[in-house]
C-alpha cells in the first residue's frame, strides 16, 4: 500500500506519483489539513451523545491526513481507473470513489488557499496575472489526457485526436515560464479541437506588454 511515510524517502517516486517535491508536498499539507477539519466538521452528526467512544469501530485504509493527501494527488496526477486506484491503496473499487469525491474539493479549497489554483475565466486573466506581481512571460498550450473510448461512435468522433490516435479531453492552458505557475485552465472539450480554435473560445486577455509563446498550431 501507497502511504507518505514511505514515499517521503523516496524523493523521485514521490515525484513522479504526486508531481510533487516533498517540500512542495508538506507546504500543500498545511493548507490540506485545515481544508479537512473543516469539512469533516460541517458533515459530523450532531448528536448529544456518542454510542461508541471516539477511534472504535473499523480503521480507515486512510489514517493520516498526508496520506489522503498522497491518495488525492495520484488520483489527479496518474488519473487511473477506479480499481487500480483501490488496489494501489488496498481498497475497494467503491471506497476509493468514496474517498475521491470527499477529497476533491478539500484539495482544491487548500490549493486556493495557497494562490495557486488557475484562473478559469479567460478574460480575468490580465487582471490575475498583475496581482500575481511576477513578470509576465507566458506560454500557452493544449493538454490532452486519454479518456476510455466512448460506446457512441458520434461521441467517438469529437474525442478522437488523429494527432495522438487516441479518444482524448483537451484543455488550454497559460503558463507563466520563469515560474511555472498554471496561470489559466480552460473548461474541458473534445480532443478533436484544435489548439487554435480552442483558444479563440477562451477568449483569453492577456496583460499589456506580456510575451507570449506557442507552436505553429496557434497560427490562424
Amino acid at each position: 500500500m501507497l502511504t507518505y511515510e514511505t514515499l517521503k524517502q523516496k524523493p523521485k517516486e514521490l515525484l513522479a506519483l504526486t508531481g510533487l517535491a516533498r517540500r512542495e508536498f508538506d507546504e500543500l499539507l498545511a493548507a490540506f489539513a485545515l481544508g479537512l477539519q473543516a469539512a469533516e466538521q460541517a458533515t459530523r452528526p450532531k448528536t448529544k451523545k456518542r454510542r461508541r467512544a471516539p477511534g472504535a469501530g473499523r480503521k480507515p485504509k486512510l489514517r493520516t491526513v498526508a496520506d489522503k493527501l498522497l491518495f488525492v494527488l495520484v488520483y489527479t496526477k496518474t488519473y487511473p481507473l477506479q480499481v487500480v486506484q483501490g488496489q494501489l491503496f488496498e481498497m475497494s473499487q467503491s471506497s476509493a470513489n468514496e474517498w475521491i469525491h470527499v477529497l476533491l474539493p478539500v484539495l482544491a479549497e487548500a490549493l486556493d488557499r495557497l494562490g495557486v489554483m488557475p484562473e478559469r475565466d479567460g478574460a480575468n486573466v490580465a487582471r490575475h496575472e498583475r496581482q500575481q506581481g511576477e513578470a509576465p512571460d507566458l506560454i500557452v498550450d493544449g493538454v490532452e489526457r486519454r479518456r476510455q473510448r466512448p460506446k457512441d461512435p458520434k461521441i467517438q468522433a469529437i474525442h478522437y485526436s488523429g494527432k495522438k490516435k487516441g479518444h482524448y479531453d483537451k484543455n488550454l492552458i497559460v503558463v507563466n515560464t520563469r515560474s511555472k505557475r498554471v496561470s489559466y485552465l480552460s473548461p474541458t472539450l473534445p480532443g478533436a479541437v484544435h489548439d487554435k480554435a480552442l483558444a479563440d473560445h477562451a477568449h483569453i486577455h492577456y496583460p499589456a506588454e506580456a510575451t507570449l509563446r506557442s507552436d505553429r498550431g496557434f497560427q490562424g
